[in-house]
């Protein structure tokens, strides 16, 4: 796992042209069972994948919080919500919220989520690559198959399978 996260940017920023391309193809003339060729490639790969030995989305973003991630977080903690968004969060150069800082600060060493049972939507979808309507999201999936060794493996596996 780490020497495909050491070269994860480099295959990302080497398919990113020819995975723009498939995902403009793809968004022109979606197949019919997309959802579901996702759906089984996803499961496929994360019956092999093993999150915790990574963790680079962790690492290296930070997710999106709504309105219901904080108050769920912030009754976790025990807290008010203003006093969650004061401690762990800013708003953003498009007014949503996200962390003060990365990595994330729910984050342990042993790659474990302190939060995870109420963790972020946005952590708990993360990469994305099973959601319904796969090809309205090309321009994550394009983000996210440098960040995740998962959705760039899914990606790669895809493009064999469609078109």
């Amino acid at each position: 796992m780490q020497e495909l996260l050491q070269n994860l940017q480099v295959m990302a920023k080497d398919k990113h042209k020819e995975n723009k391309l498939f995902f403009a193809k793809l968004k022109k003339k979606p197949p019919k069972n997309l959802d579901y060729v996702m759906q089984k490639l996803h499961t496929s790969e994360f019956e092999k994948t093993d999150c915790l030995t990574c963790a680079n989305c962790c690492k290296t973003t930070g997710p999106l919080f709504t309105d219901k991630d904080i108050e769920r977080i912030s009754k976790y903690f025990k807290m008010k919500p203003s006093v969650f968004i004061e401690n762990y969060l800013h708003l953003d150069e498009e007014n949503d919220y996200v962390l003060q800082s990365v990595p994330c600060t729910f984050l342990g060493a042993d790659n474990y989520c302190s939060i995870y049972e109420v963790r972020p939507k946005a952590c708990r979808e993360f990469p994305h690559t099973d959601r319904k309507k796969f090809q309205q999201i090309a321009h994550l999936t394009l983000k996210n198959v440098a960040i995740c060794p998962a959705a760039y493996n899914i990606v790669e596996e895809m493009k064999k399978r469609i078109l």
